[in-house]
C-alpha cells in the first residue's frame, strides 16, 4: 500500500461519511449539497487511485464524474426549485472545502504524472471540479434568482 492509496482511504472515508450522514437527514437543500459534495470527493478519490494504481483509465472517470456531478446537482435544483427556498447553511462552507481539497489533490497528481497530456488533463479535471462546485453552489444558494422576480406558487 502506497501513500496515494491511503491518501485516498483517509479522504474516502473523512468525505463520504459526512455526506451520507447529510443525505440521509436535513431538509432538501442540504440533502443536495451533500450529494453534489459526494460526487466531489469521489472525482478526487478517482484522481488518488489513478496515481495509486498506476491506472490512468481511473483518470478519465474522475473526468466524467467531474463533468456530471455539478450538472446533476444543477439538474435537481431546476427540478425541486419550488421545495429549495432556503439556502442551506452550510452549503458556501462546504464549496470552499471542496474547492480547498482540490487544489492538494490536483497538484499532487500534476506532479506525480510529469509535463504532458496526463498533467494537461488532471489540471482541466480540477478546473472543472472548482467551477462546478462553485456554479452549482451559487444555485443553491439562490443567486441566479432575479430579486425582483415575483413568484406566483
Amino acid at each position: 500500500m502506497n501513500a496515494w492509496l491511503v491518501c485516498a482511504s483517509l479522504l474516502l472515508v473523512a468525505g463520504l461519511l459526512p455526506v451520507v450522514w447529510g443525505t440521509a437527514r436535513g431538509p432538501l437543500g442540504h440533502r443536495v449539497v451533500a450529494q453534489n459534495c459526494g460526487t466531489s470527493v469521489v472525482c478526487l478519490v478517482m484522481l488518488l487511485l489513478a496515481q495509486g494504481y498506476e491506472r490512468p483509465a481511473y483518470t478519465d472517470l474522475a473526468l466524467v464524474l467531474a463533468v456530471l456531478g455539478p450538472v446533476g446537482t444543477l439538474v435537481f435544483a431546476r427540478l425541486l426549485s419550488g421545495e429549495l427556498d432556503e439556502e442551506p447553511r452550510w452549503g458556501r462552507a462546504v464549496t470552499a472545502l471542496t474547492v480547498a481539497a482540490t487544489a492538494p489533490v490536483v497538484i499532487a497528481s500534476c506532479a506525480a504524472t510529469g509535463p504532458g497530456r496526463a498533467a494537461v488533463k488532471v489540471v482541466f479535471i480540477g478546473v472543472l471540479l472548482a467551477a462546478g462546485n462553485v456554479i452549482a453552489s451559487r444555485t443553491l444558494s439562490g443567486a441566479h434568482r432575479n430579486p425582483t422576480e415575483t413568484r406566483y406558487d
